[in-house]
């Protein structure tokens, strides 16, 4: 397989934005937790911006940040770590001399490729015993996202410049906010789409709202996960310790020990 072209749209996206939102961190490496990552050697595939790796270098060992698009973004924006490298490689392809204790990929194998092959790469540099930490968008939940906005995004929101998908982002994001705060703070209505995701979207700021929405607008490609897919990534026996789960309903996390 040949390595995946450079996306501009990414090193645009980290160029305008940033995320500073610890606690879904935290969510999305459930059941793990960052300070479980003390002392250890640790691998961020797809760092973009380096937003993670702010959240994980105070407590690991090292950590080495790997991204096609944004290598220099997330430098730039880590340098003040001395236990932190960086460097631009496609992640489905990367090797490193040395295999990692705990090797995580947040919100990125989704928009590569070949999945398929990325999950087996994250694996093949993890380490025996090491941890493999996974969130990606779920197929399962985001039907409208898969067949309104990716539409959309495609024919239309795709030609635009990047600060007029901002805008469009901002007035979308706006828009949101009666409906969350209204009716999907209705427990009666707990069946509605998306009703679970409006709840994490009351909690974060304006501006981390409006990065969620610019995502997704976006991303040049985005593979949705079955839940079937990623079990299959889990199951093979592989690894132990297994823990797979829905996050509010339009998202997966993933996690388990490599066996020696």
């Amino acid at each position: 397989m040949t390595r995946q072209k450079k996306q501009d749209e990414w090193r645009e996206q980290w160029t305008l934005l940033q995320d500073n939102e610890i606690f879904l961190f935290r969510e999305w490496i459930y059941p793990n937790r960052i300070e479980e990552f003390d002392g250890k050697t640790v691998l961020d595939c797809g760092c973009g911006g380096g937003q993670h790796i702010v959240f994980v270098a105070p407590h690991a060992r090292t950590v080495v940040g790997v991204d096609l698009n944004t290598a220099e973004i997330a430098h730039e924006r880590t340098r003040r770590y001395g236990n932190v490298t960086i460097l631009e490689a496609d992640i489905a392809l990367f090797s490193y001399p040395e295999k990692f204790d705990i090797v995580y990929c947040i919100g990125v194998i989704h928009h590569t490729d070949d999945p398929d092959m990325t999950f087996r790469n994250l694996v093949n540099l993890c380490k025996p015993g090491g941890r493999v930490i996974l969130w990606c968008y779920s197929a399962e939940g985001n039907w409208l996202v898969r067949h309104l906005v990716e539409p959309l995004r495609k024919l239309i929101i795709a030609r635009l410049p990047r600060r007029a998908v901002l805008a469009l982002s901002r007035i979308v994001t706006a828009a949101l906010y009666p409906v969350a705060h209204t009716l999907y703070r209705i427990h009666l209505f707990h069946r509605l789409p998306y009703y679970d995701y409006f709840g994490n979207f009351r909690g974060l700021s304006f501006p981390r709202n409006v990065l969620n929405v610019f995502d997704k607008l976006n991303a040049p490609q985005t593979i949705f996960i079955t839940g079937e897919r990623i079990r299959r990534w889990f199951g093979g026996g592989d690894f132990s310790k297994v823990h797979i789960d829905r996050y509010k309903g339009v998202s997966w996390r993933a996690t388990g020990i490599l066996k020696t």
